[in-house]
């Protein structure tokens, strides 16, 4: 059984649950290190008390079998699940299960599914079990997560390197992308916004001009094996616009502060609030739209949610980002962000990349 199991079992056991079930998604992954074709055919993993079992559509089998040597109980399209589902609950142990984790994010016919046989059992979400373990990362989970920053800082050094006035956002963009796709890293996202689009957070990169005196947001990720990265920088194209450098100081003090409030033992609620305190009483409080960080591991945005309500209590290994912003309408968006390790002495910054404005043009 590996650790991983091992843990799924001991946080079952500590919540009185007695089946956990999981849908082809992230905390499959996180848990076997693969999962199955996700389509509209009910596929679950089921782990009990001492025994894990698949529902597993005939059509995957083949192909999963190469992956793991866990039980299937297959069922084809003639025929139908029903029959398959109660062999594997009855496999698992669970056939009089009381207490069950629902995989929130498998499809709700799987989960009413699962419901469905079990008449009585409550329901409760990975919060109770999987949840928690994902959240802290191991020394090898580090050393991924740590490699794809590595590939993000090359890519925006190429963007930084490559920015001139005249050229579009998506050119920028590609530029990042072909980065990436020379590591062997996969794009998720790369957002360019210049000048006023930089005010929209999550702005869709087009094909705005790049001009003379824009502050540009970039923020890139991409995921090379199991993990991801995230990072955003600012670029400025020749002269800062105005307010420029006093905003961009005062996005700074909130990281800083939020870095100083990341410690084992504190809510993550301590940390929006250290960011959002420096942003606050320099007067950009209503520019400040949303939370502080994310954690991030086999999702680029999974717990802990680092947000003003945020009652996780942070713990060594966690992995989120800080990224205070200050969004100013029809004038720019000034957002810095730094994905952290939490050790037990404070956090360890992923990226070697200074948080400095780069200068270009």
């Amino acid at each position: 059984m590996s650790e991983k199991m091992q843990a799924l079992r001991a946080a079952m056991a500590q919540n009185s649950m007695d089946l956990a079930a999981l849908g082809p998604g992230p905390n499959m992954h996180w848990l076997l290190g693969f999962h199955p074709h996700a389509d509209e055919r009910p596929c679950m993993l089921m782990v009990g008390p001492e025994k894990e079992a698949f529902l597993m559509p005939a059509l995957n089998a083949e192909g999963s079998r190469e992956s793991t040597n866990i039980a299937f109980f297959e069922w084809d399209d003639a025929d139908g699940p029903a029959d398959a589902l109660e062999k594997t609950l009855a496999h698992v142990g669970a056939k009089d299960a009381r207490n069950v984790v629902i995989d929130e994010t498998m499809r709700a016919d799987f989960a009413l599914s699962v419901l469905d046989a079990l008449p009585g059992a409550k329901h409760h979400f990975t919060d109770t079990t999987v949840g928690p373990l994902r959240m802290k990362k191991s020394e090898a989970e580090f050393a991924e997560l740590k490699m794809n920053a590595g590939i993000a800082d090359k890519a925006m050094q190429a963007a930084f390197n490559a920015i001139r006035p005249g050229m579009r956002e998506l050119e920028v963009a590609d530029i990042i992308g072909k980065v990436f796709d020379d590591h062997g890293a996969k794009p998720l996202f790369r957002i360019v916004g210049t000048g006023r689009n930089g005010a929209f957070p999550h702005h869709h990169t087009g094909d705005t001009v790049i001009r003379e005196g824009d502050a540009i947001v970039i923020d890139i990720g991409a995921q090379k094996g199991d993990f991801s990265s995230d990072i955003t920088r600012m670029v400025v194209v020749g002269e800062s616009p105005e307010g420029y450098d006093d905003v961009h100081a005062v996005v700074e003090a909130a990281v800083q502060a939020a870095l100083d409030a990341s410690r084992p033992g504190a809510r993550a609620r301590d940390v929006d609030q250290a960011a959002r305190d420096v942003i606050t009483a320099a007067g950009y409080g209503p520019y400040f739209v949303h939370r502080t960080g994310h954690g991030m591991g086999i999702e680029p945005h999974e717990p802990p949610w680092v947000t003003s309500t945020s009652e996780t209590i942070l713990e060594a290994g966690m992995v989120y980002s800080i990224e205070p912003g200050i969004y100013l309408p029809d004038r720019f968006g000034l957002r810095l962000e730094d994905i952290v390790f939490l050790r037990e002495d404070g956090p360890e910054i992923l990226s070697e990349l200074p948080r400095d404005a780069f200068r270009a043009g």
